[in-house]
Formats: structure tokens, C-alpha cells, sequence
């Protein structure tokens, strides 16, 4: 810079270069931190082996995943959970799971393992498994509830026995490089970690048994790793103000029908079920329809009514992929006036507080059973809306400067894409709030121009 001449350039190089070492750890941060969530900073699904037998060549053991995640589930078509073998352990039989592939067991003159690959990759069975192949928590195509909502099916479970592997505590060798797909990426695994056996109880809880050995793998999720693009934008409106504001252009992508066919479909296309039979069917490809955000999943923030007391807000959720129903779908949303939730109606709702019990500022939403729980693919039923009844705050309440709006909305553990505060729906200027104290100094500057106008 020229201001301060060439004396003070010595003392501008190290600012320079510390500026640019903050740019640099700000942007290699993510490497490191874009797993933590600020909503739900313990979240993980933890992978526990506990080993139950020792066999001849081998072990037997339970694996479970369970789901520590507030607000984030493993939808269908469900997990897939991999790892690699630390030496040449085979997998000889598996019960309430599989593996995608048997890999090469040519060497085998006898009994054939069930997998014999150095890189298994294991899913569940699906619901209707005969019973002899079935063991508990398992079955269920791949799906993981959170806690929140189905404490009793947040976990799966699968028996392996492996075979080729040590047959004591010292000399049986934890697999490594981990991987879960649920059922994309998104998911990163630490190493296995050797912890206290896991204990069991009988019914009666009079005697306990204990695992002979057993170890922990700890998968936390990341939507940079997810998606390139976001899943889902939010939308509002008010009863005060006619404009409603869209979600911003291109918050999930932009419409490229010209140079990569297929990436939506318009609503009245005569092609419209051809295109969703097309070959991106069986795959899950998602085909959304053509709109201005190209979100699968759009929420509809509407400022509904004004009590004394009281007031009233529309939440409704619309479905836009025409190959896809949400089940067990859940939202999330931060407002300061969440502790005061009076009245829900066709949602469940849990208060989640990642700040601790004094602030309570963050609601978990999901679809009743049998009623809404499944989201429908787009559609006119691909829709789910619920009224909120809450009581004013007289501290705080107020519509004015987009208050009314939530801070943040979660879709499926996801977070969506919000229009810029400076385009939230507020209070019109001809409203009698912000009318009176215009008014009132028009007419003191009237009367003070008139006096001196009368004495010129």
C-alpha cells in the first residue's frame, strides 16, 4: 500500500501472511470440523462387535448399529456397512444380514463361506425373513429410526461367523477401514476401538452375562459429503403482507434440461410417467419437478393469524420427487418462541435443547402413524401441513423485521436453504405503527414552515 510510505511495508508483510494463514486453516477447517452439527453435537451411529463364542478357526459375534442421532434416520433403500479384514478371515454364515457379494472361494474344497472377500460389504434382510434366519433388530430393509421418534427401532443387528481369524481376546485382529453408506455417502468411520464388554440381562434381571470380547466403531455424518447440492429450501409468507417469498433460485441446482436431459420434468408433461419409468428408476435417481429452486423438498413457513395472546403458524411440507416417499420424514426449525408451544396439530413434536435446559429455541416435528408419517411422492398427495398454536412472549413477540420466521429448518437431519432476511415478508409501511411518527413530523414541519413563511 502506498499510504504510510515504504517504511511501514515491514509491518504489513506479516499481517498479510497471517491474514492469509487464517484464510487457509478457515478453508482446510472443514476437513476436520464438517461432521459437527450445532443442533445435535454427540450425534453418531455407533457400530458395536461384541463377540459371543470363540469357534475352532474363529469367533461369533452380534454386531449392532445404533442410531445416536436426534434427528437423523437411515431411510430406504437402507445401509450398506463395509470394512476391510486385517488378515484373511472369511465369513462362514450370517444370520439377519448378508453380504452384496461371495467373492472368490475356489480355495475352499469343503464347506463354502458365505463371503471370502478381504472388503465385505453387508446389508440387511427384508421384512418377511423366515424366522430361521432372522435374529433381533434385524430385518427391516436397512432402516433406522432415531430415538426421537421410534426409540424401539433405532438400532439393526446382524450375527456373523468368521472364520480364519484369532480364537482368543490376544489374538483375534479388529477389521479396519469402516465405511456406511445410508444408503449414499455422507458418512465417516473412525477406527475400531477395543472398550469393557458389553453386559446382558436376563428378564428378571437377576443374573448378567457378558460378551467375551468387544469393540466400537463410531460413524459421524456429514452433508458436504452427502450431496454436492442442497436437498431442500423453505418458502414464507404472512397474513400481513401479500408478497410470498419463494426459495431462492437455484438453491438446490438450476434447470439444464438443455444439456443434461432428464434432470426434471414439468408437472403437466404428457411424458410425465415415462419419465419417471425412465432408466434412473432403479437406481433412486431422483427426478424433481421442474421449478425455479429444483429442491426434492420445499417447507412452507406461513404467518397464519394474530390472537391478544396468541398466534397462529402453517407449516406444510411439499414433496417435488416423483420417485421417492419419505418415510418416518422428520423437520426441524429454530424460533425463540418454540418454549412457548401451546397447541400442535397432525405433527408430533419434541423440544430439542443442544444449548442445555435454559434455552429452548430448537423443535423436532414428525408425522403421526398411519395418518402422515409417509411422505408422498410429488403429487397431489405429496403433501404434509400442520397448524402451530403458540403464546406470546410479551419480551420478545413481535412481526416486525421478519421475527416471526424460524432461524434454520432441518429436512431429514439436512439443512435447507433460507431466503435472505432481507427479503422476508414485513409489516407494510402504511400500517398504523409506522404511519404515526411520519405523520406526526410532516405536520410540525408544516406549521414551522407556514410561521416563518408568515413573518417573511
Amino acid at each position: 500500500m502506498a499510504v504510510g510510505g515504504a517504511g511501514s511495508s515491514r509491518s504489513v508483510a506479516p499481517c498479510c501472511c497471517a491474514v492469509l494463514l487464517a484464510a487457509a486453516l478457515l478453508f482446510s477447517a472443514p476437513a476436520t470440523t464438517e461432521a459437527y452439527d450445532a443442533l445435535d453435537p454427540n450425534g453418531n451411529i455407533t457400530i458395536k462387535w461384541d463377540v459371543m463364542s470363540w469357534t475352532p478357526d474363529g469367533y461369533v459375534a452380534v454386531v449392532t448399529m445404533f442410531n445416536y442421532q436426534q434427528f437423523r434416520h437411515i431411510q430406504a433403500p437402507g445401509w450398506q456397512l463395509g470394512w476391510t479384514w486385517a488378515k484373511k478371515e472369511v465369513i462362514w454364515s450370517m444370520v439377519g444380514a448378508q453380504t452384496t457379494e461371495q467373492g472368490d472361494c475356489s480355495k475352499f474344497k469343503g464347506g463354502t463361506p458365505h463371503c471370502c472377500k478381504k472388503d465385505p460389504t453387508v446389508v440387511d434382510l427384508l421384512p418377511g425373513t423366515p424366522y430361521n434366519m432372522q435374529i433381533a433388530n434385524c430385518c427391516k430393509a436397512g432402516v433406522i429410526n432415531t430415538f426421537n421418534q421410534d426409540a424401539s427401532n433405532a438400532a439393526s443387528s446382524f450375527q456373523i461367523s468368521v472364520g480364519l481369524a484369532g480364537t482368543t481376546n490376544k489374538t483375534v485382529k479388529l477389521p479396519k477401514n469402516f465405511t456406511l453408506k445410508a444408503p449414499g455417502p455422507g458418512y465417516t468411520c473412525g477406527r475400531a476401538m477395543i472398550v469393557r464388554p458389553t453386559k446382558f440381562f436376563t428378564g428378571d434381571g437377576r443374573r448378567a452375562t457378558q460378551a467375551l470380547m468387544t469393540w466400537n466403531v463410531t460413524c459421524t455424518y456429514s452433508q458436504f459429503l452427502a450431496q454436492k447440492t442442497p436437498s431442500c429450501c423453505v418458502s414464507l409468507s404472512s397474513f400481513y403482507n401479500d408478497t410470498i417469498v419463494n426459495c431462492p433460485t437455484c438453491s438446490c441446482g438450476c434447470q439444464n434440461n438443455g444439456t443434461s436431459p432428464g434432470s426434471c420434468v414439468n408437472e403437466n408433461s404428457p411424458y410425465l410417467q415415462s419419465a419417471i419409468d425412465g432408466p434412473g428408476k432403479w437406481t433412486g435417481q431422483p427426478l424433481v419437478q421442474c421449478t425455479s429452486h429444483m429442491c426434492p423438498i420445499r417447507i412452507h413457513w406461513h404467518v397464519k393469524l394474530n390472537y391478544k395472546e396468541y398466534w397462529r403458524v402453517k407449516i406444510t411440507i411439499t414433496n417435488f420427487n416423483y420417485r421417492m416417499n419419505y418415510t418416518q420424514w422428520n423437520l426441524v426449525a429454530q424460533h425463540p418462541n418454540f418454549n412457548n408451544i401451546t397447541q400442535l396439530f397432525s405433527f408430533n413434536y419434541k423440544p430439542l435443547t443442544p444449548y442445555g435446559n435454559k434455552i429452548n429455541d430448537t423443535a423436532m416435528f414428525w408425522g403421526v402413524k398411519f395418518y402422515n408419517d409417509l411422505l408422498m411422492q410429488a403429487g397431489p398427495l405429496g403433501n404434509a401441513q400442520s397448524e402451530l398454536l403458540l403464546r406470546k412472549d410479551s419480551k420478545d413477540f413481535t412481526f416486525d423485521k421478519g421475527w416471526a420466521f424460524p432461524h434454520r429448518v432441518y429436512f431429514n437431519g439436512d439443512n435447507c436453504v433460507m431466503p435472505p432476511p432481507d427479503a422476508y415478508p414485513w409489516l407494510p409501511n402504511a400500517s398504523p405503527l409506522t404511519k404515526q411518527p411520519l405523520t406526526l413530523s410532516v405536520l410540525v414541519f408544516s406549521i414551522v414552515l407556514a410561521t416563518l413563511l408568515a413573518y417573511a
